[in-house]
């Protein structure tokens, strides 16, 4: 109803243009005649002949090269060119015009279905460790606890992603803090500019980077101080950290959901444990990216933790051999973030048990050439996690 609308104002404004001009144009019709008797007068010297009447706002918008022009001092008027024309005319240019919204972005992605689908998230690198594009949905087969499933939704583009920021803040990455938060300012300069961006700051307490009325955004200054507000100092309540991440996650708009996590692997001060985060990952659906940053006489570092959740979510686990690769790291997940596929599917009837599904890819281009598929192993169906949560 709201273009319908628009078209209908448009198309009235033309026509008022178009009869306001036509009125200026017809110069020889004659005047009315008027019906009564009036005194001799002596005859009048003619007028001057008016001057040519300034374009509409409607006029103005149809024609814009007509609005370029500014009247200088001497009653000339230059234009967008810069040169002075021979002409006492002054244009002015309507000081707010209503004009319809842009149309919806066509190349957003967005999923909508009537029934529960599995959105997987999915990389493709070949031997040599290189991200594969251009595969189409008949490369890829879908196993759910070894039955195939129909792909019923296939993206392979850019998309924008809602993307969380965990990072370590506890008192054994105090001498690394510099260039973690140059690392993480390098991830969001890489990723597409459309992702929501949120940043999570753990070391005793877990806290929220950006304003509270903040939720998520893509503004470079604010996620830097959203990096810098929290010192790093204290102990390290890791879970704690990734279980406000993962509920966080799940108030972005966007299908696709990631966290990018940075740390140790220790944890001291969680209340949560480490096997109700795996299992909370493994519900959430969100791809998790680990990165490991170390200090050879930290007895709490777990390197074990950070490659298992990476595995299971279908992130990926790196261990930067020092801190000057940081920002190297970040750029190749930012990366492999932008080249993933994205597959959807209608898991079967759910067992009740709320035993996870094993999850499986195969895909392949038509060659001999090897193809590995990176995404979750496992996941819970919708039913069997409304159960766990309810428990």
């Amino acid at each position: 109803m709201a273009t319908h609308t628009t078209i209908f104002t448009v198309s009235a404004l033309i026509l008022l243009a178009g009869v306001t001009l036509s009125g200026l144009q017809d110069d020889k019709a004659p005047p009315p005649v008027l019906e009564r008797t009036v005194p001799a007068a002596e005859p009048q010297p003619p007028p001057p002949p008016a001057p040519e009447a300034a374009p509409s706002a409607t006029e103005q918008l149809l024609n814009p090269q007509s609005a370029g022009a500014v009247k200088s001092d001497d009653g000339k008027t230059s234009g967008d060119d810069g040169k002075s024309r021979d002409n006492s005319l002054q244009l002015k240019l309507p000081t707010q015009t209503n004009l319809p919204p842009p149309p919806p972005d066509p190349n957003e992605f967005r999923v909508k279905s009537d029934v529960q689908l599995v959105l997987l998230d999915i990389a493709v690198k070949d031997n040599e460790g290189g991200f594969v594009t251009g595969l189409k949905r008949e490369n890829f087969h879908v196993y759910d606890n070894k039955i195939e499933q129909p792909i019923r939704v296939f993206a392979a583009q850019d998309a924008p992603v809602t993307v969380g920021l965990v990072v370590d803040n506890s008192g054994s990455v105090r001498p690394k803090k510099p260039e973690i938060v140059t690392a993480a300012l390098t991830f969001v300069t890489q990723s597409n500019p459309q992702d929501e961006v949120f940043i999570v700051n753990f070391n005793d307490r877990v806290r929220m980077g950006l304003p509270q009325d903040v939720p998520f955004s893509a503004d470079r200054n604010l996620l830097r101080q959203a990096l810098l507000t929290n010192p790093a100092q204290g102990r390290t309540a890791l879970y704690d950290g990734l279980k406000t991440a993962l509920n966080h996650l799940e108030g972005g708009r966007l299908d696709k959901k990631t966290l990018v996590l940075i740390s140790d692997g220790g944890d001291n001060a969680s209340d949560m444990s480490r096997d109700q985060i795996m299992r909370m990952a493994e519900q959430s659906l969100a791809t998790i990216y680990t990165v490991g940053i170390f200090n050879p006489e930290d007895k709490d570092k777990n390197p074990g933790f950070l490659k298992s959740l990476a595995r299971l979510t279908g992130g990926e686990y790196y261990e930067p051999q020092n801190t000057n690769h940081l920002v190297g790291v970040c750029e190749k997940i930012a990366r492999d973030i932008r080249n993933r596929y994205t597959i959807g599917f209608a898991p079967g009837a759910p067992t009740g048990d709320g035993k996870p599904h094993q999850l499986k890819i195969a895909v392949g281009d038509g060659s001999n050439h090897k193809l590995e598929a990176r995404t979750r192993t496992h996941y819970v169906p919708f039913a069997d996690r409304a159960r766990s949560a309810a428990r």
